[in-house]
């Protein structure tokens, strides 16, 4: 089994320039308690690029902050695209980096579910394929900041999901029980309790405020799905498939009662 690539994936703030409290917009919300412009540094952020409320951002209301996950992009585009510049020393640069946040986190985020696809056994007989995809979209990441802001982020995606459908199928298989697809299912509240989901798909799925305690969710495939709220303590999740930190941030696990 290869081991996923997980350091360089991984947000690392310190070397980062605060880009995901400045580059987007904020809406004021139930995930953000103000509105704030794109572009415009957020009402939190430090003068060491620091978020100064980090430990209080769900009580303060900004659970948006919480669940978000760059996969690493801040830190590559400060330190590798712009060479360790940031945009309050060198603001002429601001609108470049800013800009470049987007595509990088896009491109980040393919790079994990390739490395994901490539620690499955199952499927390494997709290896050789999906090692080229991630190669050569690692490749790409390292371009400069020009390149990276007209790259058309969506054709490498559509090159890449067949694959990471495929990978996750023969993973699937031997999951055992009726493996349901739920794919871009509309699952919001549902009762789930406790339920044989063994395998299934919820790929793109809408499960907010399910309740998924005590759910067999070995194997499944959790791409893309939105799990705001979901209830997944007790459940288990061994094995699951595309499972990212952001979330399981975003659900309601043991680890949020112990």
């Amino acid at each position: 089994m290869e081991k996923p690539e997980t350091v360089r994936l991984e947000a690392d703030c310190a070397q980062c320039a605060g880009l995901c409290c400045v580059a987007p917009a904020f809406a004021k919300s139930s995930d953000f308690a103000i509105d704030k412009p794109a572009g415009q540094p957020c009402r939190n952020l430090g003068d060491d690029f620091r978020c100064q409320i980090h430990e209080q951002l769900p009580a303060r209301g900004f659970r948006g902050c919480v669940v978000f996950d760059c996969f690493g992009a801040g830190q590559r585009i400060t330190q590798e695209t712009f060479g360790g510049r940031d945009w309050r020393r060198t603001p002429e640069i601001a609108g470049a980096m800013f800009a470049t946040l987007p595509v990088m986190r896009q491109l980040h985020e393919l790079l994990w579910l390739l490395g994901e696809a490539l620690a499955l056994d199952e499927a390494r007989r997709l290896h050789p394929k999906l090692r080229a995809a991630r190669d050569e979209i690692d490749a790409v990441a390292g371009g400069d900041a020009g390149a990276l802001r007209g790259l058309d982020v969506e054709a490498y995606r559509k090159s890449v999901v067949p694959l990471l459908r495929r990978a996750s199928e023969l993973a699937r298989a031997g999951a055992g029980g009726r493996r349901p697809d739920h794919s871009g299912a509309h699952l919001i509240g549902r009762r789930l309790r406790g339920a044989d989901l063994r395998g299934a798909s919820f790929r793109g799925a809408l499960l907010i405020g399910a309740d998924l305690r005590d759910a067999d969710l070995r194997r499944a495939d959790f791409t893309g799905a939105d799990l705001r709220g979901a209830d997944l303590r007790g459940a288990d999740l061994t094995g699951a498939l595309f499972l990212t930190r952001s979330q399981l941030r975003a659900a309601v696990t043991d680890a949020d009662h112990p």
